[in-house]
């Protein structure tokens, strides 16, 4: 069964860092666009980042510069290293997989196959 588990979410003060990890089950990491998107209180999922099966990164504006995503094929995961936080960072990180690139959009949630169930990031002082 294919699985997504998010972890390394948490409460962090503005400046601060995180590393949120994606570890992936029931599928080959290498064959799918891992993406990460995040969903605060009464707004709409926005995509954050991706990486593509090529290793290819693509970021959202508001977080170009201060987030960089890896894939660790090893250890079956992606990872988001969150620098720099920011309150309106505040929301509730999602993983996902697509087997094909969304290439109309990765930013797109409704490209994506399989999602994770998330976990909690606060940024406040």
């Amino acid at each position: 069964q294919l699985q997504l588990v998010e972890s390394g979410g948490g409460l962090v003060q503005p400046g601060g860092s995180l590393r949120l990890s994606c570890t992936v089950s029931g599928f080959t990491l290498n064959y799918y666009t891992i993406g990460w998107f995040r969903q605060a209180p009464g707004k709409e999922r926005e995509g954050v980042s991706c990486i593509s099966v090529s290793d290819g990164t693509f970021y959202a504006d508001s977080v170009k510069d201060r987030f960089t995503i890896s894939r660790d094929t090893a250890n079956n995961s992606v990872s988001l290293q969150m620098n720099n936080l920011k309150p309106e960072d505040t929301a509730v990180y999602h993983c996902t997989a697509a087997r094909w690139f969304p290439h109309r959009g990765w930013e797109k949630p409704y490209y994506y196959d399989y999602w994770g169930q998330g976990t909690q990031v606060t940024v406040s002082s």
